[in-house]
């Protein structure tokens, strides 16, 4: 049986969109194996499909089709970490982990960029889906049915404050908010954030990080749809936040943060939200996941 790994990964990063994706250190494990049929399961109390529909046996299945085998069944079991309708990525780990354990179990036929490219093409964007698969800071572009993508590390200097809210949102309402066209001033004013962002990230130069979440493509249409949104990004910043942007479609909300304020920011954040009558929402510190995916034989431990 193999296991594989799959990071948390949060998209956009404010001006990013569809564009830019990070691999966070909070994970989903997945056991698979061929088997005479199908069974899967959950270690955790996550509802999760159990028959063909379920999302890592069908992109499992896609890839034995794409490499013209037949396949015989699947074992899986599930472990489940990141939220789903979260904007952390929950759906592009189950393809990541459906489509590498299964290049595994054929002998690895496909190399890293082919499983790029095919999860992305599942997905429908690579922005999720890159940096789960490669870890880092993740910059992505599509040409033809081809992804591009670059990964970079992120500065020791920077956590990331996860604000995750007590519901879900689904990235097709948050898409059907958007506008189909765009002045060429508010794509130009994202363009030079993301780049700023990337260098930022990169180098370490905080003192960018506000500027470069600044966005007029998606966020303001998004935040209306997320309670409390508002107060939690005026909390951040009042907190010290180098940058705070809606992770993904949302309706997570993460605050980048200096290392070295790392404690005090997660032991003021939620009492003060709390005060403000923002109730049941988590709080996760987290860094950036350098490795992305990773593959290895095991069992699930007892």
């Amino acid at each position: 049986m193999i296991q594989i790994q799959v990071p948390a990964t949060s998209a956009n990063l404010g001006s990013g969109f569809d564009a830019l994706g990070l691999a966070l250190t909070l994970y989903n494990r997945v056991w698979m194996e061929e088997y005479d049929g199908i069974l899967i399961s959950s270690r955790d109390a996550v509802p999760i499909p159990t028959d063909a529909s379920n999302l890592i046996f069908w992109a499992a299945s896609r890839l034995y089709e794409e490499c013209g085998r037949k396949m015989p069944g699947l074992r899986i079991i599930q472990e489940n970490h990141i939220p789903m309708a979260s904007g952390l990525g929950s759906s592009s780990a189950c393809i990541v982990a459906g489509l590498l354990g299964a290049n595994r179990l054929l002998g690895s036929p496909l190399g890293k960029s082919d499983l790029i490219h095919l999860a992305a093409k599942i997905e429908g964007h690579p922005d999720n889906t890159t940096p789960a698969i490669s870890g880092g800071l993740v910059a992505s572009a599509v040409e033809g049915e081809r992804v591009y993508s670059i990964s970079v590390p992120v500065s020791e200097k920077i956590r990331f404050a996860v604000f995750h809210p007590p519901f879900e949102l689904k990235t097709e309402q948050a898409r059907s908010v958007l506008p189909r066209q765009y002045s060429r001033e508010d794509v130009v004013y994202n363009l030079s954030r993301s780049a700023l962002m990337i260098a930022s990230l990169f180098s370490g130069e905080t003192e960018n990080l506000r500027v470069a979440v600044q966005d007029k493509v998606h966020q303001p249409y998004r935040l209306g749809l997320i309670p409390d949104a508002e107060t939690v990004f005026r909390l951040t910043y009042e907190l010290g936040s180098l940058g705070t942007y809606i992770s993904g479609a949302g309706p997570t909300i993460i605050a980048m943060i200096d290392s070295e304020v790392e404690a005090s920011f997660a032991a003021q954040a939620m009492p003060h939200l709390e005060s403000r009558g923002v109730r049941g929402w988590d709080l996760w510190i987290l860094q950036t996941d350098s490795q992305g995916a990773v593959i290895s034989l095991g069992t699930p431990m007892e």
